[in-house]
């Protein structure tokens, strides 16, 4: 009898069974452990909000005891899982997940929403390892970069750029195997006019009238954005997904701040109140269709007195008949008409929020829930106006400081120590002996590598003021997980660019577009989440340009868990302990250039 019940479990488990049951036996105790410790772990204790879901949270404990319990074994037994996962095909040199247009269509999405971001479409899509194209080279330093970008690292053909429009001709020029935007009096003008039609002597006075922050839609090549940040605007541009010729994606080659996003038919994931301008140059949106509700979600994230600058050839000339479906919804929506100059139209928000409640007849009204704790992600888009509640309603012309004090300095200082402890040890053991990029004539490592910063685990934004108090030619874009404590208002309200994102998904980018992710108490937030380490690292990876940089903080376990996906996914990678005595340990890896 039990020779018999042997005999059966060999056919099941192989000739070898005694020996992977010895294995997987202690190995079973340790999830067990695992699993019951890792409830407690903290990713913002203060911060984090907890929703009861219990049904949801089952279902992803159950999935990621099972993944723990496969790696745990792979990793007892000698094999190495992670290095299954395979480069992917040359097809996917430029793959975005969450945008399969066909997929959703099948799945059912329609008017428009094909075309939005659908994760759920493509989540049982196999991983792999994005690989750069085949002459990818190492982009230029900045500012030089800003002006020269390498023909092989975007998706771009000649044929595109020649079907282009005569503005975008005008200020690129397209080599051999590079791509040059030149300086053009044009957009200096055109920001001047824009500057001067709402009172302004000129566009050096942006800053100091409240404009710190513009949404630059379907924002071309950057060249508007450009010259904005010169100006020391946060410009942040935001295009649909484009499978080729990406605005967003060369924007980002550039150094510019952009993510992709449109207004189609879901909320943007921007709070209330975030932008001092939104800005639209032939970006191809019909502003007054959907019974308005595109230009309703503009007024959302306009904060009170900012400015809807409209630009495009398609719009009438004549004061009084431009557009008249578009003028008549602003008036609904309490926006001022305030100038208008050959294509270009402005209208600016209003500072009082008592007009919504006016009895002007056809007035859009005020939502009648707000609550600026809730994110807006995956909202659809409303059909009443938001923000008129907010403690944060106040006119830009008007700017007083509406930061956290204690919290936002605590998490500051906090943050420009770590960035001068982060450079003191990292700069001896791997930046001193990296090569030069063309264009530094005397770089100071490692900043002379570094212009593209995402802060995953952003908080208050401190890392991003920190860079600034050093005084480094880097922009921040600070990332708020969408369950812990929404400060992404703080981050607007100091002109920083932010989002809002779930890093159980893809981030909405393009691969390889930024030079450093830093994250402070994301690995155990997502454990706490029974969201997948190794999908966040691999996602990480696409994101990652060659031989850039991550920064990670956490606690012990967290850190040994991310160190020991990046070595299978082939990083350098290095854990520093810190000499205060803390528990908390961080994890340096650099992604290498070449990795066959």
């Amino acid at each position: 009898m039990r020779r018999h019940l042997i005999r059966k479990l060999c056919l099941v488990f192989g000739p070898r069974f005694p020996r992977i049951w010895l294995i997987l036996c202690p190995v079973s105790v340790v999830v067990l452990i695992v699993l019951s410790s890792s409830s407690s772990t903290s990713f913002d204790s203060a911060t984090l909000t907890v929703k009861p879901d219990i049904y949801a949270n089952y279902r992803r404990l159950k999935d990621q005891a099972v993944s723990d319990y496969l790696d745990l074994t792979s990793l007892s037994l000698g094999v190495t899982k992670l290095k299954e996962i395979k480069l992917c095909g040359r097809e996917r040199e430029h793959y975005v997940p969450c945008y399969n247009v066909s997929a959703n269509l099948l799945t059912g999405f329609k008017y428009g929403e094909e075309f939005d971001r659908h994760c759920e479409v493509s989540k049982g899509e196999p991983y792999c390892l994005v690989r750069p194209p085949k002459d990818y080279k190492t982009p230029l330093s900045w500012p030089v970069g800003r002006d020269v970008i390498w023909n092989e690292n975007v998706k771009i053909t000649k044929d595109q750029f020649l079907s282009s429009g005569s503005m975008t001709k005008r200020l690129m020029l397209m080599e051999e195997n590079q791509i040059s935007f030149r300086s053009d009096d044009g957009v200096k003008d055109y920001s001047h006019q824009v500057a001067e039609m709402i009172g302004l002597r000129n566009d050096v006075e942006f800053y100091q009238a409240g404009v710190r922050t513009v949404l630059d839609v379907g924002c071309g090549f950057g060249s508007f954005g450009a010259h904005l940040l010169s100006l020391k605007l946060m410009t942040v541009c935001m295009a649909a997904y484009e499978l080729t010729g990406s605005q967003v994606q060369i924007s980002l080659e550039r150094g510019l701040p952009a993510i992709i996003g449109n207004f189609n038919s879901r909320q943007l994931p921007f709070p209330y109140l975030s932008y001092d301008m939104v800005h639209c140059a032939e970006c191809g949106i019909l502003w007054d269709d959907k019974d308005g509700l595109l230009l309703i979600e503009a007024d959302r994230i306009l904060k009170p007195g900012g400015y809807f600058v409209l630009h495009g050839s398609s719009l009438s000339t004549k004061k009084g008949s431009m557009a008249s479906p578009i003028e008549e919804f602003a008036r609904k929506i309490c926006w001022t008409f305030v100038a208008q100059q050959e294509e270009t139209f402005i209208w600016q928000k209003t500072v009082d929020p008592q007009c919504y409640l006016s009895s002007i007849q056809g007035v859009i009204p005020p939502c009648r829930e707000e609550r600026e704790d809730i994110p807006s992600y995956y909202q659809p888009l409303a059909s009443c106006v938001g923000g008129t509640t907010s403690k944060r309603w106040a006119p830009i012309q008007n700017r007083s400081s509406r930061i956290q004090q204690d919290e936002f300095y605590e998490d500051f200082e906090s943050s420009l120590t770590a960035l001068r402890n982060y450079w003191s040890l990292l700069t001896p053991l791997i930046f001193s002996d990296h090569p030069k990029r063309p264009g530094d004539e005397d770089p100071l490592p490692p900043y002379n590598m570094i212009r593209n910063v995402m802060d995953m685990n952003a908080r208050y934004g401190g890392l991003n003021a920190a860079f600034l108090e050093e005084g480094k030619a880097v922009w921040v874009m600070n990332v708020v997980p969408i369950r812990a404590r929404n400060t992404l208002p703080v981050i607007f309200d100091q002109g920083f660019a932010g989002v809002l994102h779930d890093w159980c998904e893809p981030f909405p980018t393009y691969p390889r577009t930024y030079d450093m992710l830093h994250a402070n108490g994301l690995l155990s937030y997502l454990i706490s989440e029974r969201c997948s380490v190794t999908n966040l690292l691999l996602e990480m990876d696409r994101i990652l340009r060659p031989e850039g940089w991550v920064v990670l903080s956490d606690d012990v376990g967290s850190i040994e868990k991310a160190r020991a996906v990046a070595t299978q996914i082939r990083w350098e990678a290095r854990v520093i302990d810190l000499e205060n005595g803390s528990d908390q340990r961080i994890l340096v890896c650099q992604k290498p250039f070449v990795r066959r």
